[in-house]
């Protein structure tokens, strides 16, 4: 790794935006994240819907040309690699894998990559805007079948694990755990990834959990006080105490809660639950990018996300929370805060997350569009350049 890096940036990646047949069953042939995108709507002024994607345009992920173009988009921005999700539901079922498995067969892009394993059911709720579905129907649910569809698990990525790309931390591949309390039993799947890493010549695994910095406690109005240090430590404990080796740090349900007053949500969470109106819950991105993180941002085995947008409205319509006011400038100055944060670990722990390199149905990307073109690409790299 490069010494002089202020970051090491690691960007989450959607393998969608292509037809799989689990999609075409329940929402049409054809349906891939664009279809929601594409019909997008304003909800209130200033609303900025659809999003247009520029450069690339709306790209279909089984072309090769289409990854090698969006590497050196990645590449421009200082981005050190992909985090891929993998969806493995448990008696080897997954989804989308075929876009991560060619990535690892052909040996391109040429561009460092690593896995998170999003263990979490798929439902008809993924993609609902508003009503379009009375009921929430299950596509496909994630299961822990035990000790033998770990080991098949971890065979079915050793490819990955063992290419010259894959990013280690501390000489360890990284792994990371979508749902960190959701998996059962976690100290004996790690024991037995690690045993399984060390018998194929690896040396074990660097184990990161994604945790908010929030609880739902503290988001609850009959509080009097919010102490958020001592709560968003005592998360962090009970995730490390999982045996992750660390945490990624997830703030925007915090950025939330601190750049709204307690009377605002206390009324809407009334008007909402008695009288039953729905309201959009947006938020101004100048404020929330400001509150993102806390002090635990800074321990060496904590490593905090930065976000340059978010808007879920084209996947759950009135449902969503949407950002607005958000531009490239504060982005960076995101960026050079979060920067700050972690300048003082060692070289190996300066992680970031970015949330997310292509998003398009959560306005959460960093690929170029007909609103900002490069904008937060370059946001990006002044922020580690120091520009």
């Amino acid at each position: 790794m490069d010494k002089q890096k202020k970051a090491r940036v690691i960007a989450f990646y959607l393998p969608q935006f292509h037809p799989i047949p689990e999609n075409d069953d329940v929402w049409g042939k054809g349906f891939t994240e664009w279809t929601n995108m594409a019909k997008a709507k304003p909800l209130f002024r200033g609303h900025v819907q659809p999003h247009i994607p520029a450069d690339l345009g709306f790209y279909d992920l089984r072309m090769p040309e289409v990854r090698e173009q969006q590497t050196a988009l990645a590449k421009e921005a200082g981005i050190e690699g992909f985090c891929y999700w993998h969806y493995w539901f448990g008696n080897g079922k997954t989804l989308m894998q075929d876009i991560f498995d060619d990535v690892v067969k052909s040996g391109k892009p040429d561009f460092p990559f690593c896995v998170g394993w999003a263990n979490h059911s798929w439902s008809t709720k993924t993609w609902t805007e508003g009503k379009t579905f009375q009921k929430d129907k299950m596509i496909v649910e994630q299961t822990y079948p035990g000790e033998e569809d770990n080991r098949s698990h971890f065979y079915s990525l050793l490819d990955a694990f063992k290419d010259e790309r894959y990013i280690k931390v501390d000489g360890k591949p990284l792994f990371l755990i979508y749902d960190s309390m959701g998996l059962p039993n976690a100290p004996i799947f790690f024991d037995l990834w690690n045993k399984l890493a060390i018998k194929e010549g690896l040396k074990g695994f660097h184990f990161v959990g994604v945790s908010d910095n929030i609880s739902l406690s503290m988001r609850s109005m009959d509080k009097k006080s919010i102490n958020i240090k001592s709560t968003t430590r005592e998360i962090f404990d009970v995730v490390l105490s999982k045996g992750f080796d660390a945490v990624n740090s997830r703030g925007y349900l915090l950025a939330q809660t601190r750049a709204t007053s307690k009377m605002s949500m206390y009324v809407k969470q009334c008007l909402s639950k008695f009288l039953k109106m729905q309201f959009v819950k947006k938020y101004d991105y100048k404020k929330v990018s400001k509150l993102l993180f806390t002090e635990e941002d800074k321990a060496e085995n904590v490593y905090p996300t930065i976000i340059p947008n978010w808007d879920r409205s084209p996947r759950s319509g009135k449902n969503a929370y949407i950002w607005y006011n958000y531009n490239p400038k504060y982005f960076q100055k995101q960026v050079e805060q979060a920067i700050e944060l972690i300048k003082n670990k060692q070289e190996e722990h300066r992680l970031l997350f970015l949330m997310s390199w292509n998003e398009w149905g959560e306005g959460n990307y960093m690929e170029p569009d007909l609103e900002y073109g490069h904008g937060y690409i370059k946001a990006l790299k002044n922020a580690l350049e120091g520009y």
